[in-house]
């Protein structure tokens, strides 16, 4: 009974915000989420991975060895991917980001947080660390299908990660006025990037159901596959297994939509929002389960 009570504590407030955002997307279809986006581009996410990696307890051993571990999931997810590109037809370039790049950020980091604590929403940081910086290089070169490292430095989140590395490397102690505003802004940031999230559901529409699934079903059911084999193979137990675990069963993240909506075509970013649709509301079926496993068999 207390694990089911557990997941009704992590799952609520991430369901409720999100149904927030939804309720206000209905209401008011015009509703502009380009504010929230500025805001937590600019300041909220910079802050939520600099609080996250330094102010939890990560030091540089476990951000390094979870950056490396997620690399390496990516990588397995770009082989599944383009496999099933392949297989529907499908442009293997401009259609693979939605299927390398699970939303690790707002809904991921919420679900480790509540799940497991400070600790897990260290390790869940590092983790989104490196979506954060493939968003803006690799999701960015195959949308574009060219590689352009001036939109990579005008982006907050990597800062983010720079001065969270400098501070790791050099095991500095964070000023007690710095690591209460990043804690503040972290926390305001969760929540506008998941109320945005629910608005965006509003907005994304399927325009080819039967592919949608496929390639949501390539996201929702060989992710999580993927990250047990890391699992087994690094011999992780505990919270690191169990944030690996979850982190890997993320649906395809909304900003893969937003960077294709600036660089490819029309018919692509059509087919990416029928995707994160899809594996977003496959995904509030299927997180409750993996949290479920991962607070049973990870604690």
């Amino acid at each position: 009974m207390e694990i089911y009570l557990k997941l009704v504590d992590v799952f609520f407030p991430v369901f409720l915000v999100i149904g927030i955002g939804f309720y206000f997307g209905k209401k008011n279809p015009k509703f502009d989420t380009d504010f929230i986006t500025k805001l937590t581009g600019t300041f909220g996410t910079p802050a939520l991975i600099f609080y996250s990696l330094t102010s939890t307890g990560v030091n540089l051993e476990t951000f390094i060895e979870f950056f490396t571990y997620k690399i390496i999931m990516v990588s397995g997810f770009a082989f599944v991917g383009i496999i099933t590109l392949i297989l529907t037809k499908r442009d293997i370039i401009y259609e693979l980001p939605p299927l390398i790049l699970p939303n690790n950020g707002n809904i991921g980091l919420s679900v480790c947080l509540f799940a497991y604590g400070n600790t897990g929403f260290g390790i869940a940081g590092a983790i989104a660390s490196v979506i954060m910086l493939l968003h803006f290089t690799l999701g960015i070169f195959l949308a574009k299908k060219k590689l352009d490292f001036k939109i990579l430095f005008r982006n907050g989140p990597i800062y983010g990660i720079i001065f969270a590395f400098i501070f790791l490397y050099f095991d500095l102690k964070v000023p007690t006025f710095l690591e209460n505003a990043t804690h503040l802004i972290s926390y305001a940031t969760i929540f506008m990037v998941l109320m945005a999230l629910g608005i965006a559901l509003t907005k994304l529409k399927v325009f080819s159901f039967k592919l949608s699934l496929i390639n949501s079903f390539t996201r929702m059911f060989f992710g999580p596959i993927i990250g047990l084999l890391i699992i087994y193979f690094f011999n992780l137990s505990g919270v690191e297994a169990g944030v690996i675990f979850i982190q890997s069963s993320m649906p395809s993240a909304i900003l893969t939509y937003l960077v294709g909506s600036m660089y490819s075509p029309k018919k692509v970013v059509d087919s990416i929002a029928s995707t994160i649709f899809v594996s977003t509301t496959i995904s509030f079926f299927t997180l409750p389960i993996v949290v479920y496993l991962s607070l049973k068999y990870f604690v």
